[in-house]
């Protein structure tokens, strides 16, 4: 997936979900990886880091 693809999944997820965003990435990351789908879960990887970035720093 490029650059430009990873960003519209990331903010879409961001949009519809939330705060719960990145944890549906790190689910469907961790799906993609326990059914052998190395490239979609690699693509899951990058979409959670795009709504990490978007979200900036967490305030403690």
């Amino acid at each position: 997936m490029d650059a430009t693809k990873t960003t519209e999944y990331a903010r879409a997820l961001l949009s519809s979900r939330g705060g719960k965003a990145e944890a549906e990435a790190a689910r469907r990351m961790q799906e993609a990886t326990k059914a052998g789908k190395p490239d979609e879960a690699e693509d899951w990887r990058r979409i959670r880091l795009a709504i990490s970035e978007m979200r900036g720093p967490r305030q403690g």
